[in-house]
């Protein structure tokens, strides 16, 4: 069975990455800045998974557990605030909260 290039996977990694970025930079919604980011995490998976393949080094495969568990803990507490903010102020668009600041 043919493998497939790391090159494939790197691109793949790279438009999703840069799908996160555009969204964390454009979206106003906090929660799709939060799925962004999540997709930008992710695109940094795929690269580590992908040159632990090419080296066969395992530490590639340690580092995705430290991430997916860094997005585990940023998504709890991120949705936290949201509801959080979303209860005091019916709102979660990001110019909203920021222009609220006292």
């Amino acid at each position: 069975m043919p493998q497939v290039p790391i090159e494939h996977y790197l691109i793949l990694a790279a438009i999703l990455f840069v799908i996160g970025a555009v969204g964390v930079l454009t979206r106003r919604s906090a929660l799709v800045i939060l799925m962004s980011v999540e997709l930008m995490l992710n695109a940094a998976n795929l690269t580590f998974l992908a040159f632990a393949r090419k080296f066969g080094d395992n530490a590639g495969h340690a580092m995705v557990f430290f991430v997916i568990a860094v997005a585990a803990a940023e998504a709890a507490v991120g949705l936290a605030l949201v509801l959080s903010i979303y209860r005091h102020r019916r709102t979660v668009n990001v110019d909203d909260i920021r222009a609220m600041k006292r």
